[in-house]
């Protein structure tokens, strides 16, 4: 088979890491790729916004399969764009990939099919919102309502931090347009899980369990980033429990978009808080996460390519997917101010000898070649390194000496990546 996946990332590495490895393929090409991808496929330099290209090249190429990576080209309509194409591929359509271009939306929906989430409102004049925020019992969330990259979250805990959070997103416009409408949520207590399933429209497969580290600091200090590391399994969740998750956050949601007339096809991403009251849904994506995605798969055993085509022809006939025993530990390595302003170009030194490691990845995310031939910095997350271990702890132990191998100006990573649940283990 001849494959086109489009994105990047870290995730896109991870997944063309994987797809790599299946015997139905025949040439890999990914759109518009990074330095580490390039190791495994052709990468070919089109940009995401340019479905048009995109389209046309898959045509030229034969391509049997497109895999999306990233939400922005699901949110404006790639999948659309192919399908009428005649070409197949992994994702949701434009309808369907609201649920995470619309934070709004997916409340709703929520709310609309009795999935247990967090009290909400929605607002687009700032001073409305500002009011309600003075009003209400704090500590809040305020979410921008469309992407803002894993950073348009923040946690307001007095009224006049909520205000001045309010003025940045719907005044000042940080956020672009995805803040000009906001979420204004109770704020949940408990552990986060990230829950990932794949699904025809009607049928579900979850993946392994995962949790993700959102804030920038050990110990869940400072801002919301992109995610700074994840780990896999979750031992505080039972096969069972997860099983339960699924049922009451991911099935409920595949069956009420189908009633809306918006099947939903491909990975659906459900973010949970497990509280004293049960789970609730934080959030929806419509993309593998990521770094879930770079702790998750390197565990998986399956060949990915036949679900992945299966649901873009419409009828997963698959029913299970097989998984290594070991854990997993991903440990994002940033630059420095990340996930505020940064610099690039930085020359990162250590790759080199991590290569062929046993258990250890790395897995590229904002890294480029500079004139000379250097891998050097060229985006906020620059890497996932993961270490594979039969216990959590042993993959971690070996995330982390792989860490302590690399090196660039300004790198910064979090030194407690699964720690709270080597706590429940212990």
């Amino acid at each position: 088979m001849r494959v086109l996946l489009l994105g990047s990332g870290g995730r896109e590495h991870v997944l063309a890491w994987k797809i790599a490895q299946s015997p139905l393929l025949t040439k890999l090409f990914v759109a518009p790729g990074n330095t580490g991808i390039s190791d495994l496929a052709e990468c070919v330099p089109l940009s995401l916004s340019n479905l048009d290209g995109l389209v046309e090249f898959a045509l030229k190429e034969s391509i049997d399969l497109t895999v999306v990576g990233p939400e922005a080209p699901l949110v404006e309509g790639v999948w659309d764009r192919f399908h009428a194409a005649g070409l197949k591929v992994f994702g949701p359509s434009r309808d369907a990939a609201e649920l995470e271009g619309s934070k709004a939306f997916s409340k709703d929906m929520m709310h609309k099919y009795s999935i247990p989430t967090a009290h909400y409102e929605v607002f687009s004049n700032v001073n409305e919102a500002k009011h309600y925020a003075v009003e209400a019992e704090m500590p809040v969330v305020i979410k921008a309502d469309g992407l803002a990259a894993g950073k348009g979250v923040v946690i307001c805990k007095s009224s006049q931090e909520a205000v001045e959070t309010l003025g940045r997103m719907m005044s000042e416009g940080a956020f672009g347009d995805a803040g000009k409408k906001v979420i204004i949520e109770e704020m949940l207590e408990g552990e986060e899980l990230s829950v990932l399933a794949l699904t025809d429209g009607d049928s579900v497969i979850p993946l392994a369990s995962s949790q993700d580290h959102k804030r920038v600091y050990d110990y869940d200090r400072g801002p919301n980033t992109g995610g700074m590391g994840a780990y896999s399994p979750c031992p505080q969740i039972s096969r069972e429990k997860l099983q339960e998750i699924v049922d009451l956050s991911v099935k409920p949601m595949i069956r009420g978009m189908a009633a809306e007339g918006k099947p939903y096809r491909g990975l659906l991403y459900a973010g949970i808080m497990l509280t004293e009251k049960g789970p609730y849904v934080l959030e929806y994506n419509c993309r593998f996460g990521d770094p879930e995605a770079q702790a998750v798969i390197p565990r998986l055993k399956s060949d990915l390519i036949p679900v992945m085509l299966e649901i873009a022809e419409g009828k997963l006939k698959t029913k299970t997917l097989e998984w290594h025993d070991k854990a997993s530990v991903a440990v994002v390595l940033a630059s420095g101010g990340y996930p505020g302003a940064f610099e690039k170009g930085r020359l990162i030194t250590g790759l080199e000898a991590l290569k062929g490691a046993a258990d250890v990845h790395v897995f590229h995310a904002g890294t480029e070649l500079n004139a000379q031939g250097k891998v050097v910095t060229a985006g906020g997350r620059v890497l996932a390194v993961v270490g594979l271990g039969d216990t959590l702890r042993e993959a971690q132990d070996k995330a982390y000496q792989a860490v302590s191998k690399i090196q660039f100006e300004g790198m910064h990573y979090r030194r407690d990546i699964g720690r709270r649940a080597l706590e429940v283990l212990k």
